[in-house]
């Protein structure tokens, strides 16, 4: 809600369950960042989705809804570092098994 700028109803209508993640598909993001009146929060939410699809792709056209937990702690000053390399270790450790 904090990084869309938009009420709690729209998130949780938006909100899905994706195998054992919360995520929120892309295409809604998409829509917003077109409409949202706010370009500063068009900014915001173009990052989110970059983030969501590019960073940590665990669902498909998703954005999972720890990516925007971590999304709203960088505007606190919060460093990614360490979850990135956990996500990147593990990401590259499930490509190992698959072979």
């Amino acid at each position: 809600m904090g990084i869309t700028g938009m009420s709690e109803q729209w998130v949780v209508a938006r909100i899905k369950q994706k195998r054992d993640n919360k995520c929120m598909h892309w295409k809604n993001l998409r829509d917003l960042i077109l409409a949202h009146p706010d370009v500063r929060k068009r900014v915001d939410i173009f990052a989110l989705s970059i983030y969501g699809l590019v960073i940590f792709p665990k669902a498909l056209g998703h954005v999972d809804e720890a990516v925007s937990d971590l999304f709203d702690r960088l505007d606190k000053r919060v460093t990614p570092v360490p979850t990135i390399l956990a996500e990147t270790f593990r990401s590259l450790n499930a490509c190992r098994r698959a072979g």
